[in-house]
């Protein structure tokens, strides 16, 4: 298929040509907001960041091919003073967020108008529901792709998510759902953050199904007040009320048991579906209660209007029981047949990095989970507990350019929870990681651990350390990355997987 003219894709977005030739003589062989990416006839589209203003490199895009340039209104000052290029485009948005959003979307077709499209919001266990919902669809035989943090499913084929972001920009998502439309998948779930929706990074992903996990206090560093961030998420309901490309019927799904229940179902018109782990009032539609409870996962009671089954989950903790009600919620209001759901909770695939044990043949247990916050940390250890017989060891820190409150949160979860810790550097960026580690330190010792805590910036140093310190029948949990695969610094990025280091570790330990 020939490549479309700008004059084709603007359009599409409210914007003014301020100089060059005339978009109708351009045409546009991708859109991307990352200059060292730019081929010869892309269109760059300078976003300004956090830390980097893309205008700041439209001589570096136009000497790599740009033909078209989109910059924004006030940003005057630095893109007129660029050096220019009669043969190349100037494009002037008020947003170049939602121009980039807006531009991928039409260079790819608006993909998303032909998929069912379903979005997982929430402070954690986004990850896991995503995987979930993506196995209960499969399992009834719908062709459904995947986008979250961990890895992609486009095609049969798997991918890891190398973005370095939860939901990827507009520029990288957009051909995604194209290569799901093109490799004929009907159904496509996306793991949604606050920024992905605050950025615009998901505008056009027409979703047909929104998915609450729930809300705790974070990200405040980037949101600043609790309103904003749940702002941020209620955004995806809202979006729920638009018309619908395909007609299909649009709902939400929240847990029976969530505080914030109302105000989701409240931020629309649409129908909304209570899914519950069973501690809920009467009026949850679908229900996934647990049976039995092991380390390793669940016996599920699975209720939906159509029949109850049993089904067995492979992730422990209460929380995940939660994480499954509300794919199973999704997969109802899909029209997923009961048989269905039970196949798709014994055929899902183990999510990486959540809650998943480390075998080297150790006498103690190790686990890697991707908890980041005080909530989600005393989730899992409140998870792992009961089936400890031995001591409950832990190596965690906290993320640097994020909320500082995570790492009192944490410290103050550690104090209560864990026997022993080790903390630890994780993705400082910018920020002093023994700094960091201090802040946590001191919160643990204000809550009385002080005896019980070990500082080691050193991520590996640290793994290693606990470890060393396990015994027979004790259990380290390593917490905060789960299965990302970098560690980040302020000026480079280093490969980096906590089960692989950890596998490494007790080899060592073991040899």
């Amino acid at each position: 298929m020939a490549d479309p003219t700008l004059a084709d894709l603007l359009q599409h977005t409210p914007h003014s040509v301020a100089a060059g030739p005339p978009p109708n003589s351009i045409t546009v062989a991708a859109v991307r907001q990352d200059s060292r990416a730019i081929a010869a006839g892309d269109c760059f589209v300078a976003v300004p960041g956090f830390s980097v203003d893309g205008h700041q490199f439209l001589a570096q895009a136009v000497a790599a091919g740009a033909t078209a340039v989109v910059v924004q209104a006030d940003r005057r000052a630095q893109w007129e003073a660029a050096p220019a290029d009669a043969e190349v485009a100037v494009i002037e948005v008020e947003d170049s967020r939602i121009a980039l959003a807006d531009l991928a979307a039409a260079r790819h077709n608006f993909p998303a108008r032909r998929l069912t499209v379903i979005g997982v919001t929430g402070t954690d266990g986004k990850t896991t529901t995503s995987y979930l919902t993506h196995a209960l669809l499969s399992a009834d035989g719908h062709d459904c792709g995947l986008v979250n943090g961990v890895e992609f499913h486009i095609g049969g084929e798997w991918r890891a998510n190398e973005s370095g972001e939860t939901t990827p920009e507009a520029d990288l998502l957009q051909p995604l759902l194209a290569e799901m439309v093109a490799a004929g998948q009907t159904h496509a779930v996306i793991e949604t953050s606050s920024h992905g929706l605050e950025l615009q990074r998901v505008r056009n992903c027409d979703f047909d199904v929104a998915l609450f996990t729930g809300l705790s206090d974070d990200h405040l560093d980037f949101h600043n007040t609790r309103e904003r961030y749940l702002a941020a998420k209620l955004s995806l309901f809202e979006a729920l009320d638009e018309q619908s490309s395909t007609g299909r019927e649009r709902f939400a799904v929240v847990r029976a048991e969530d505080p914030l229940r109302e105000t989701i179902a409240a931020a629309h018109s649409r129908r909304t579906i209570l899914a519950s782990n069973g501690d809920a009032p009467d009026d949850a539609e679908v229900t996934a209660q647990p049976l039995s409870q092991d380390a390793a996962g669940a016996q599920l009671r699975v209720v939906t209007p159509g029949g109850a089954l049993a089904a067995r989950l492979r992730l422990p903790g209460a929380f995940n029981i939660g994480n499954a009600a509300l794919a199973v919620g999704a997969a109802w209001g899909l029209g997923v047949r009961p048989t269905a759901l039970q196949r798709g909770f014994a055929d899902a695939r183990a999510v990486p990095g959540r809650m998943e044990s480390i075998d080297e043949g150790q006498p103690f247990g190790v686990i890697v989970d991707a908890a980041a916050t005080g909530p989600a940390l005393r989730a899992a250890l409140e998870a792992l507990r009961p089936h400890v017989t031995g001591r409950l060891l832990l190596v965690f820190g906290a993320a640097g350019e994020r909320d500082p409150a995570r790492r009192s949160a944490m410290g103050v979860v550690a104090a209560e929870l864990a026997d022993h810790s080790v903390i630890t550097s994780e993705n400082p960026r910018s920020e002093d990681p023994t700094q960091i580690v201090a802040a946590i330190a001191e919160a643990m010792r204000n809550a009385g651990a002080a005896e019980r805590l070990v500082e080691e910036p050193d991520r590996r140093a640290a793994i290693r350390r606990a470890l060393a310190e396990a015994q027979p029948d004790d259990l380290v949990l390593i917490a905060g990355k789960g299965a990302e695969p970098t560690l980040i610094f302020a000026d480079h990025t280093d490969p980096w997987d906590d089960r692989t280091v950890a596998r490494e570790e007790l080899r060592r330990l073991l040899s």
